[in-house]
């Protein structure tokens, strides 16, 4: 009985900390999966430049993924 109560408290434990929550970010398009040990950031954020040539401003878009466990970036290859 015990180790059964044990074994179901993990998993609840395991479904809280793993359970991503999704939003999406008013920035051009940008969706993170959130949990409390991880966020994933699908990233497509407008990126405004000026060249110092042209007068108009041209419009990119920054695209790529970046992940984060524990609060430590391990992967980013936004560009």
């Amino acid at each position: 009985m015990k180790r059964k109560t044990i074994l179901i408290s993990v998993l609840i434990i395991l479904l809280i900390l793993l359970f991503p929550i999704r939003s999406i970010l008013k920035d051009g398009g940008t969706i993170e999966y959130q949990s409390l040990t991880y966020k994933i950031s699908k990233v497509h954020r407008l990126n405004i430049q000026k060249p110092n040539d042209q007068e108009e401003p041209q419009k990119t878009y920054d695209e790529g993924i970046i992940i984060e466990i524990f609060g430590f970036e391990i992967y980013n290859n936004v560009k």
